[in-house]
């Protein structure tokens, strides 16, 4: 298999949540408990987090030192370069791409849309409710060939292509070859917001974190668990 790297991006910057990323979420930084999920995909040779070279972010790249994962540092604004320039420089033939506002991402979903991407000879696949996954929001990834994250380096020259990584692949289906896999049904819950951009959600995510150390005790709720507990409180159908 080609070298996969998931390149995490994070940054302590967000208007709805300031420090958000480092914020801690049941006693351990928000950040952390995403690195701990994405280090569990077995598909992935190397784990990198992209934050942005303002002085601002340099307690992101303290405390990813402190983990030993990979650091990369680009620019805040254009953030389809910050990863085309560390996919570059970590020798990544497949990117995964994550966010640090997702930190009950799916390592288990995250291997099999990597293995989805090479067993379909993609350039591009996601697992995003939008695009029709299934998936709750703030659970599932995306993942894309390092030439197709070039190819949107040279020519995404619009500011929504510089800013938000994807848009400039998911814009031309007939340039990419994309494709978004099924959904196991007991992780079938596209209605439900479980990644973090505001105090709401943020409390929405210590509350199934109470929920679920009051129930199993240590550990982290996987999908199928999230979807249940969401279901009890009325939070999706």
């Amino acid at each position: 298999m080609a070298g996969v790297g998931v390149i995490l991006q994070a940054r302590m910057g967000s208007t709805r949540l300031p420090g958000k990323v480092l914020r801690p979420l049941a006693g351990v930084p928000m950040l952390g408990r995403i690195l701990d999920r994405l280090g569990r995909c077995r598909a992935v040779d190397r784990l990198v987090v992209a934050t942005s070279d303002r002085p601002a972010d340099d307690a992101v790249a303290a405390f990813v030192a402190d983990r030993g994962v990979g650091l990369f540092r680009g620019s805040e604004t254009d953030v389809l370069d910050r990863y085309h320039q560390c996919a570059a420089a970590f020798g990544f033939d497949v990117v995964v791409r994550a966010t640090g506002d997702n930190p009950f991402v799916d390592p288990e979903e995250g291997d099999r849309l990597i293995a989805f991407l090479f067993e379909q000879g993609l350039d591009y696949a996601c697992a995003f409710p939008d695009f029709g996954s299934g998936l709750p929001v703030g659970v599932g990834l995306e993942v894309m060939t390092a030439e197709a994250l070039s190819r949107s380096w040279r020519h995404g020259c619009d500011a929504n292509h510089r800013e938000h990584v994807n848009e400039y692949i998911q814009e031309r289906p007939a340039l990419f070859r994309q494709a978004v896999p099924g959904t196991p049904p007991d992780k079938r819950a596209p209605g439900l917001r479980l990644t973090v951009d505001t105090p709401e959600d943020f409390h929405r995510a210590e509350t199934l974190h109470a929920a679920y150390g009051a129930e199993r005790g240590e550990g982290e709720p996987d999908t199928p668990w999230l979807v249940a507990a969401a279901r009890t409180r009325g939070w999706v159908s």
